[in-house]
This record gives C-alpha cells, sequence and structure tokens, in this order.
C-alpha cells in the first residue's frame, strides 16, 4: 500500500473526527499519504452521522465528490450511518465498501482485494457486539485537539438512534486517557475538548461494565495535572451527570476553561418525560443556578429540540420562556427529525414541518441575543485568548478561556498563541475587538 493516496471526509460530531484522525493514522502507518478530499486519491473514507434525516443526502454528496475527483478510487463508508443503514449504503452508485461500528478501525485488513463492483461490501456487527472500547483523539489544527474518552450510551431517548449506532457506554481507561492527552501535548496543540457520547457516564469498564473504576470527577482531576495543556474543555455533559462537585472543581483547577456545555432538549416536563430525558427543568435551572454562583463570568451552553411530537405551542413557549429567563450564554438550535427504530417515530402527533421550523426560528433569534449579552457582560473584563489558524477578511480569530469570539488583524505570528486582552466592543459580525494589555501583544 506504500505510495497510495487516501482521503477523509467527516460528518457531524467532534467524537466523529477523533474517530477519522485516529483511522487516518491507521492508514499513515500502512504506507498511505493523505491528501484533501477535493484532490485524486486511491481511497475516500467518509465518516457519517445520522443525527437527522439528511444523512443520506449527506453522504451521497461526498460520495459523488470523490467519484469527480477519481473515477477509479474506492470508497468507503463507516460511522454510524453504515450502522444502522448498512445496505441502504451499499446499494448507493459508487460504493466499495460499508463498514460497521467495530469493524470502522480496521478498514486498511479489508482493502486487501476490494475492487469496484456494483454494490457495495458490507460489514458490519449487531450492535449488541460493539462491547470493546478503541481510543481516540484528533489534532485538527496546531491549537485544539478532540480527546475521546468515553463512547455509546445507556439512555434511551425516545428520539434518539446512536445507542443503536454506537452501543452501549464503555469508557476508556484514565491511564490510556492520560497517554493520549500526553500525545497531544507533544502534537503542540495548546487546548483539548473531552469527547464522547455520554461523558458524564465516563467509569463504565472498557466492556460495558456497570462498576465505574473511576468518576468523570477523577477524570478531570487526574488531566488537570497534565503538563503542557494550557486548557481542557468540555464539551456536552448531561445535567443529570454534571455533579456540584465538578463544577466547584472546574471553578478553582488549573486547566479547566469556565464553559459548560449542557443539553436541556426542552423547557416543558411533559415533553422532558416523552423524551425519556433522566432530569427534570427544575433540575437543569439548579445546575445553572450553581454554575453562576461558583463561576459568574461561565460560558454556558444549551442543546434545545424544538418540534417533538405531541410539542403544542403552549409547551414550546413553556420551553421559549424557560430559556428567555436563564441566565445561559447561547443555544443549539436541533429542529426535530424522525428517525427510524426510534419510539418518536411511532408517537402520534408529529408536528408539522412548518411549524418545526418556525419554532426553530424563534429559537436562533433567541440564541443571538443571549450570546449578545453575554458577550456584552464581559465587555471591559481581561481574559486570555487562545488564536486559531483561522484568516478571514483580513482578520485572525480566536475564544478566550470563557469562550468569547474575538478578532484582530491577521498576524500569523499569533497562531496558537495566547495573548492577555481586555474586552472592548462588539464588532458589527457580533465577534468582540479587544486591547493588548500594555497595548502590547504579550504572548504567554
Amino acid at each position: 500500500m506504500n505510495g497510495k493516496k487516501v482521503a477523509f471526509h467527516t460528518l457531524g460530531c467532534k467524537l466523529n473526527f477523533s474517530e477519522t484522525a485516529t483511522i487516518a493514522r491507521d492508514f499513515k502507518d500502512q504506507g498511505f499519504a493523505q491528501v484533501d478530499f477535493e484532490q485524486a486519491a486511491d481511497v475516500y473514507v467518509i465518516n457519517t452521522c445520522s443525527v437527522t434525516n439528511n444523512a443520506d443526502k449527506e453522504c451521497k454528496l461526498w460520495i459523488r465528490k470523490a467519484k469527480e475527483a477519481n473515477p477509479d478510487s474506492l470508497v468507503v463508508i463507516v460511522g454510524c450511518y453504515a450502522q444502522l443503514q448498512p445496505e441502504e449504503i451499499a446499494a448507493m452508485e459508487g460504493v466499495d465498501l460499508v463498514l460497521g461500528a467495530t469493524e470502522k478501525f480496521k478498514i486498511t485488513d479489508y482493502l486487501d482485494g476490494l475492487t469496484q463492483s456494483d454494490k457495495g461490501e458490507v460489514h458490519s456487527c449487531e450492535i449488541n457486539e460493539a462491547d470493546f472500547y478503541v481510543g481516540a483523539y484528533s489534532i485538527g489544527d496546531r491549537t485544539r485537539a478532540f480527546l475521546k474518552v468515553q463512547d455509546g450510551c445507556d439512555y434511551k431517548c425516545t428520539y434518539c438512534t446512536i445507542p443503536l449506532a454506537r452501543g452501549i457506554s464503555r469508557s476508556d481507561t484514565l491511564d490510556n486517557v492520560l497517554a493520549n492527552a500526553r500525545m497531544i501535548v507533544e502534537e503542540g496543540a495548546k487546548e483539548i475538548v473531552l469527547t464522547g457520547v455520554n461523558i458524564g457516564d465516563y467509569g463504565k469498564g472498557e466492556f460495558g461494565n456497570k462498576r465505574h473504576e473511576h468518576t468523570f470527577l477523577e477524570l478531570v482531576q487526574a488531566l488537570d495535572e497534565v503538563e503542557g495543556i494550557d486548557r481542557f474543555r468540555i464539551s456536552s455533559i448531561e445535567p443529570n451527570l454534571l455533579k456540584n462537585e465538578t463544577i466547584e472543581f472546574v471553578a478553582q483547577s488549573k486547566r479547566f476553561v469556565p464553559h459548560f456545555h449542557i443539553p436541556l432538549q426542552s423547557g416543558s416536563n411533559k415533553i422532558l418525560k416523552k423524551m425519556k430525558r433522566r432530569y427534570l427543568r427544575e433540575l437543569y435551572a439548579e445546575r445553572v443556578a450553581k454554575i453562576r454562583e461558583v463561576i459568574p463570568h461561565c460560558a454556558i451552553g444549551v442543546d434545545v429540540i424544538c418540534g417533538f411530537p405531541g410539542e403544542t405551542e403552549e409547551d414550546f413557549m413553556e420551553t421559549y420562556n424557560f430559556l428567555k429567563d436563564l441566565d445561559i450564554s447561547y443555544l443549539h438550535v436541533f429542529t426535530y427529525s424522525q428517525r427510524p427504530n426510534t419510539e418518536a417515530d411511532e408517537m402520534e402527533a408529529q408536528v408539522p414541518y412548518g411549524e418545526r421550523k418556525k419554532r426553530s426560528k424563534m429559537l436562533r433569534v433567541l440564541s443571538a441575543k443571549k450570546r449578545r449579552s453575554f458577550y456584552e457582560s464581559q465587555l471591559g473584563t481581561q481574559r486570555e485568548v487562545l488564536f486559531e489558524d483561522n484568516f478571514k477578511e483580513g482578520y485572525i480569530t480566536g475564544f478566550t478561556e470563557n469562550y468569547v469570539k474575538v478578532k484582530t488583524t491577521w498576524n500569523p505570528e499569533l497562531i496558537n498563541q495566547k495573548a492577555k486582552i481586555s474586552l472592548k466592543d462588539i464588532d458589527e459580525d457580533g465577534l468582540v475587538r479587544f486591547d493588548y494589555l500594555d497595548n502590547v501583544p504579550i504572548l504567554v
């Protein structure tokens, strides 16, 4: 395989990105050279997502792009969509190989002797066989890395296909997580984002045993001692698994930044129960209040789904008003999407699509107001920014520790550097302008 070329495209979440990077390292070990997806390659690997009903459209789009770049290439489909609908994908024009949840980390084993055919070859396990853990991490750029610490989910939310696509909740060992974090340090990244399907459930054994070897709190405490990383950021954590002890630890930690992303999904207890979420809105409000008590400047992000089956206008307004009154920083808004083999797909009182979109738009406007209000509350404060490798219209951007996005005139020497700044005002594009402390870049 020496001298052959491979290209990758990742759809979906940070977890997928970490796994694509791990697969890419295996290809490199087998002698492949990685190229951009738009370039001619011998093998194209598309890592798919299944969160919305656009999975098939996105998959077909990238298959077509691969074949346009090199009609003689082999196209391999992996990821959640590949586990859920392998035969459907195999029948798509241009697909040569479809690999399920346990097979995706062994792609090169399946390439030997693989040739183009009218129907893709499928290797996919039953999801109950996905009971072992494969560690992963990615370096998307020199600034930020995604570190996988957990996989799968034991929750049975009625709208979600992830347990069907990724299997039971299981975790990496603490020693492996720390070893991967140290490898990321050697790559030069300054920030690590912890990823997983349900990271607050961290500690269930590699084979999904229910006894926790370590708790999520013990994980963050251990990572806080890793030298060479400036920042750890927790991605998304369930409100019932975000304990006060973790919030209090982040408040005084050396490396964990003041930023939590906490899925709410609905502000209506009636809808939360229909979703089979494991908390009510009162607990969510308690978590936000606790964060504001001990980390007043913390960024708090919220996932919310609108248009869930049975959500009336009154239910939606209950969610809207709950979020409007809650001291949060921004929203990630999802329009409910029917997924096969989920309880919600069979529920009555499906909300018309146009109504779902209308509610989504209202929440997105609310999110913009929340973000603006949060940014305004931070003006005049002193922060540290970590600049990213991102050139846009003559500017470089970066994030403060509490997730305020700032901008300044492009300077490539700032990439992957930290600077002490004072937040000044909000520009027309919604990003924050700043002054360097002492009027000079203080790179630390």
